[in-house]
């Protein structure tokens, strides 16, 4: 399903990106795994290149600098019409702003924050690129997931920054909700309480499509990958959980009809 290049509703997940120390490993695996293309991106953070699939772009990879040591993870963007009014309000709620707001050239511009539970999230106030261009087919962005250990005070954050309707997911499970914008849901937070690793925190967890999750699944370990987490139902599909070989965490869901 391709996407309308129209403005995104604020809260609206809207792109992921990645940044690694081996860019053109990276770059081999997702390609071999998803079928993804790439194109060079914007260069304001250094070397990024765009993921394409059938030419309409879908996520981002950028490179670390050597001496950057920070976690390798996929980052969830979610849509603001204004990325510096966005980012005094993540401060105001007692957020933290790390990167930004910044320009990315006339694709957009940025920020990087963390929210009160210390979940690293980005905003993106859209230019000439709004976010990924299409969705609803394997190698796609298919959700964006907050885990963390109790969901009630880290939604009121995500509310006050773009009022979303807090919805419980159906059927019930413990402490998991949706994030809901003009009537439909856009991502979803679940408290996991002890079972939340204590080495990664609360985290934004992407979920890509795939046609079918344990063949892809073996494919990921193939290709210098691991499984973290076996194939299993869930409310929104089969899903498993996997890692890339620098360790970036996500997860391959085959969403149900």
């Amino acid at each position: 399903m391709t996407l309308s290049e129209t403005r995104r509703t604020p809260g609206t997940p809207c792109w992921v990106s990645l940044m690694v120390h081996g860019l053109a490993a990276t770059q081999e695996f997702y390609g071999a795994l998803f079928g993804w293309e790439f194109s060079p991106g914007p260069q304001q953070l250094g070397p990024y290149v765009r993921a394409l699939l059938d030419g309409e772009e879908v996520a981002g990879i950028g490179q670390l600098p050597p001496d950057r040591h920070l976690p390798i993870a996929w980052t969830t963007y979610l849509a603001t019409d204004d990325a510096d009014v966005t980012a005094e309000t993540i401060r105001s709620c007692g957020g933290t702003v790390g990167v930004g707001p910044l320009d990315a050239g006339e694709a957009g511009r940025m920020a990087i924050a963390s929210d009160p539970v210390g979940a690293v999230f980005g905003i993106w106030q859209g230019g000439e690129h709004i976010g990924a261009a299409v969705a609803g087919t394997p190698g796609t962005p298919a959700w964006n997931e907050l885990i963390t250990r109790e969901t009630s005070a880290v939604a009121k954050f995500y509310q006050a920054l773009f009022g979303y309707d807090v919805q419980a997911v159906v059927p019930a499970e413990f402490d998991h909700v949706t994030l809901q914008l003009e009537g439909r849901p856009v991502a979803s937070l679940h408290g996991v309480g002890n079972a939340l690793a204590r080495d990664k925190g609360a985290h934004w967890m992407t979920y890509f499509e795939v046609a079918d999750v344990d063949e892809a699944a073996v494919r990921v370990v193939d290709l210098g990958g691991r499984v973290i987490r076996q194939t299993r139902e869930e409310a929104r599909g089969r899903v498993a959980t996997v890692a890339d070989p620098e360790g970036a965490v996500f997860s391959l869901l085959h969403a149900r009809a």
